[in-house]
């Protein structure tokens, strides 16, 4: 048995939520034009990854070297030809994120300058995709990184639960937004006993959306956790916050007083519906920094939940996540590897990953073949 992502949980045939895909390996080298899949060097699960994507469309991974100088610039080197093929770049995103970026970039330019027909980027989780909105003096950096990609020469790219579905407009090319909630549904269904028992919680109502999209599909309840934990003594009155603020407006016209905007205050943390006596799983996209996710936890554990499962496509899981998760309330977390994770599974034994290289693999020979991509989103709303 293979090492890395050979311990993945891999749903069996046929996929809820009717995404049934053929999962038998065909030869698509013959197929019109060529297909070409290169991975980069981000991570050896990377590899893994584009290994069994490349299994199950029956063909070899192109050869490419990707290495870094002394002087940490990137170097790519294609060794086979692209010229008229199809090319599908298979990148997960490492820890280090900007060396990843890199990668793919010299690569997918690597391609174009080869004369490849179609580059597409195969990229499941989609880097900086939290910088989206602007905040303040920021900048909206997913819409750097998507003009980035474009002008590197990206025909078409192919990604996973985006962490907002409008990130799809900042690109000029089509965009795949998968979605990897058929194969949790079924992780819940089949892994998880009693669970018509449980009850989805959304730890904020930001993922409420989400949340309901589980439970509706499941036959559950569904219950959203609101508020914050209030501390002993407010900060306001510590000083930090003195003196108090006035309205300015020497900076405006004398005649014109413009009214401020009153300042949220977030109530005490409740739990809007039941979870007591019931197995609570807790849905999000993404679970980097576990710290909401661990006192979402407690206070679940409070109201009575007796098992607390957290479901997110991808896992970040960044700094002590494994260790502070092996240390809280949650029995398990479970996550697909759209990112590589390999070490905090092997610091936290709770992380479990569910493989989704099938529809991964599935969208490559739509794609290849030119046959409609609406397949793989039946039964999917617009708010999912």
């Amino acid at each position: 048995m293979r090492e890395g992502l050979s311990s993945a949980w891999a749903p069996r045939e046929p996929l809820p939520e009717s995404l049934e895909v053929d999962t038998k390996p065909q030869d698509m080298s013959a197929a019109k034009g060529g297909l070409v899949i290169f991975t980069a060097n981000s991570h050896p699960s990377s590899r893994e990854l584009g290994k069994r994507i490349a299994e199950r469309l029956g063909v070899e991974l192109g050869k490419v070297q990707v290495y870094q100088e002394a002087n940490r610039e990137t170097r790519v080197q294609i060794e086979e030809s692209v010229r008229s093929k199809d090319v599908f770049i298979i990148q997960t995103v490492s820890k280090d994120v900007n060396t990843t970026i890199m990668e793919l970039l010299i690569m997918v330019y690597a391609c174009r300058t080869s004369c490849a027909r179609n580059i597409i980027g195969v990229i499941p989780y989609f880097p900086y995709s939290k910088q989206c909105k602007m905040r303040k003096r920021g900048s909206i950096v997913s819409k750097l990184l998507a003009s980035m990609m474009c002008k590197a020469g990206l025909t078409h790219l192919i990604t996973m639960d985006l962490h907002q579905k409008e990130i799809q407009g900042f690109f000029n090319i089509p965009v795949d937004n998968l979605r990897a909630s058929p194969f949790l549904l079924q992780y819940i269904q089949e892994e998880i006993p009693d669970y018509r028992n449980a009850v989805i919680v959304a730890k904020s109502p930001a993922s409420a959306k989400r949340a309901q999209s589980f439970a509706e599909r499941l036959r559950l309840g569904i219950a959203v956790i609101h508020g914050e934990a209030q501390d002993a003594e407010s900060d306001l009155v510590d000083g930090r916050h003195s003196p108090p603020t006035v309205k300015n407006i020497g900076a405006i016209h004398p005649s014109l007083e413009i009214p401020l905007l009153i300042p949220k205050e977030k109530p005490p943390i409740t739990v809007v519906g039941d979870v007591g006596g019931r197995i609570a799983i807790i849905v999000d996209d993404i679970i980097d920094d576990v710290d909401s996710f661990l006192a979402a936890a407690e206070t679940l554990k409070e109201r009575g939940a007796y098992k607390i499962f957290v479901m997110a496509t991808h896992g970040i899981l960044s700094s002590d996540a494994p260790h502070l998760i092996e240390e809280s309330a949650i029995d398990e977390v479970v996550v697909t590897n759209t990112i590589p994770h390999e070490i905090q599974k092997l610091q936290c034994p709770k992380i479990k990953t569910v493989d989704i290289s099938m529809i991964l693999s599935e969208a490559i020979r739509r794609i290849h073949n030119g046959e409609s991509m609406s397949y793989l989103f039946r039964n999917i709303g617009m708010d999912d």
